[in-house]
C-alpha cells in the first residue's frame, strides 16, 4: 500500500481565518469564546460560542454565487483555496481525474434550513428560493469544492455527528493510500450557530453557560463553535516526485462502533478505535507523543477518554501529553475534527503543544497531563487526532513526522 501524505492545509475557524493564524493562537492560548451574536438569542439560555467574527462572504465569492453557499459551504472553500494553494497543485488532465473530495459535516446547511423554516412557519411566507435545497444538502461543500477545482475523482459528505471530520479524512486517507486516488482534499466544516442549533443543543443539557473547561473539576458542558479545516492528502510518491513540501505523514487510521448507547461514550469503543490506528500505522504506544483528545468538557467524555487512554497506553499514559483545543475554538461538531488536526501538524511541524485552555482543578479521574493553560515547547515524532461521537462512532488518526 502506498504512504500518504500532507501537502496543504487550509482553515477558516474562530480562532483565525488561515493556518498561520491559528497555531499562533494555539501557541499562545488564545480563547475564542464569547457572547453569541445570532438572531433572537434572548430566546436562548446558552449565550457563548466560538464565532467566526468578521466574515464577509462577498469577499470571497460574487455576488451570483452566494445564494447557492450556505455559510458551512463558504468556509469550506475558503479553507480549500487556502489548502491548495500552499500545495501548489495545478489539477489538470489525469490528476484532476483521480482527485476527489470527502468533507465531514453533522448539520450541513442548518444556518440554510433555519431560515427558511423561520420564513415559512413564523413569517407565513409560502414560497422559498428554489436553491434553497442544493444550498442546505450536507453535499453541497464538497460539491463545490470539486466544481472549484474541477476535481472528477470520489467526492461526497459524511456524517456520523462529532466524528464526521474524522471519519471523512480516514476515508480519504484510505482511498489514497489504496490507489483509489492520488490526491484527496477533506477535512470537514460546520456552520450550526443559529437559534435551531443552539436551541436543539441546550435540550440534551450538556451545554456550558460560561467556559470549556475539559478535564478540569469544575468543567460544566461544551460550547458549540463553527468553521473548517481542509487538507491536501497525496500520494508520497507523487508528492516527492514533484518536490513538494511535506507536513506530515498520515500513517493510519482507526474506527468502532460502541453499539451500546446514542449519547453515553464507551471506553471500551474508544480504546479500541485508538489501538486499530496504532495497529494501523505501525506504531507502538511509546512513539506517540502527544493526543488531541476530543475532551468536550462534559463529565462522561472526559472521564470515558481518560479511562480509554490509561487502557491503550498504560504506564506510557504518565508520560503522554493529552490536550482539548475545543477549550480555545469550541466544539465544532461535524467539524471539530479537521480543525483539532491543525494542532497535530502543528506539534509535528513547529514543536509547540497545543494547550488545555481553562483548566482550574485536576480531577482525579481525569489523571493526564494535559498542558494545563500555557503551550509547551516539545519535539514528539507521532501523535494521534481522538474523535467519539454521539451514536458510539469513534474515529481516530494517527500521524507522524517525515
Amino acid at each position: 500500500m502506498r504512504r500518504v501524505v500532507i501537502t496543504g492545509a487550509g482553515t477558516v475557524n474562530p480562532l483565525a481565518m488561515d493556518v498561520a493564524g491559528t497555531y499562533a493562537a494555539f501557541a499562545a492560548g488564545r480563547c475564542a469564546i464569547g457572547p453569541l451574536l445570532i438572531r433572537d438569542v434572548d430566546r436562548l439560555s446558552v449565550k457563548i460560542a466560538a464565532q467566526v467574527h468578521g466574515w464577509q462572504p462577498e469577499q470571497h465569492f460574487e455576488r451570483q454565487r452566494l445564494p447557492l453557499l450556505d455559510r458551512f459551504a463558504q468556509f469550506a472553500l475558503v479553507a480549500a483555496r487556502q489548502a491548495v494553494a500552499q500545495s501548489g497543485l495545478r489539477f489538470q488532465g489525469a490528476l484532476a481525474d483521480t482527485t476527489g473530495v470527502v468533507l465531514g459535516t453533522a448539520g450541513g446547511g442548518l444556518t440554510t434550513t433555519d431560515d427558511n423554516y423561520r420564513s415559512v412557519y413564523a413569517e407565513g411566507k409560502s414560497r422559498v428560493h428554489p436553491f434553497v435545497v442544493p444550498k442546505l444538502m450536507s453535499s453541497a461543500a464538497p460539491s463545490h469544492v470539486s466544481m472549484e477545482f474541477t476535481l472528477r475523482g470520489p467526492s461526497f459528505a459524511l456524517s456520523s455527528a462529532c466524528a464526521s471530520s474524522n471519519h471523512a479524512m480516514g476515508l480519504a486517507f484510505q482511498m489514497v493510500r489504496s490507489g483509489l486516488a492520488d490526491v484527496m482534499l477533506t477535512g470537514g466544516a460546520e456552520a450550526m450557530l443559529c437559534l435551531g442549533g443552539i436551541k436543539a443543543w441546550e435540550g440534551l443539557r450538556v451545554m456550558s453557560p460560561d467556559a470549556c473547561r475539559p478535564f478540569s473539576l469544575t468543567r460544566n458542558g461544551m460550547v458549540q463553535g463553527e468553521g473548517a479545516a481542509v487538507f491536501v492528502f497525496e500520494d508520497f510518491d507523487h508528492a516527492r516526485a514533484r518536490g513538494a513540501v511535506i507536513l506530515a505523514e498520515v500513517a493510519g487510521f482507526g474506527m468502532t462502533s460502541d453499539a451500546s448507547d446514542i449519547v453515553m461514550p464507551s471506553t471500551e469503543g474508544a480504546a479500541r478505535a485508538m489501538t486499530i490506528a496504532l495497529k494501523d500505522a505501525g506504531l507502538a504506544p511509546e512513539q506517540i507523543g502527544y493526543i488531541n483528545a476530543h475532551g468536550t468538557g462534559t463529565a462522561a467524555n472526559d472521564r470515558s477518554e481518560t479511562a480509554a487512554i490509561r487502557t491503550v497506553f498504560g504506564a506510557q499514559a504518565d508520560r503522554l501529553m493529552v490536550s482539548s483545543t475545543k477549550s480555545m475554538h469550541g466544539h465544532l461538531i461535524g467539524g471539530t475534527g479537521a480543525v483539532e488536526l491543525l494542532a497535530c501538524l502543528m506539534a509535528l511541524q513547529t514543536d509547540v503543544i497545543a494547550p488545555t485552555m481553562g483548566f482550574e482543578t485536576a480531577d482525579p479521574d481525569c489523571n493526564l497531563d494535559v498542558v494545563p493553560n500555557e503551550a509547551r515547547a516539545v519535539r514528539v515524532e507521532a501523535v494521534l487526532s481522538n474523535a467519539f461521537a454521539f451514536g458510539g462512532l469513534n474515529a481516530v488518526l494517527a500521524l507522524r513526522r517525515i
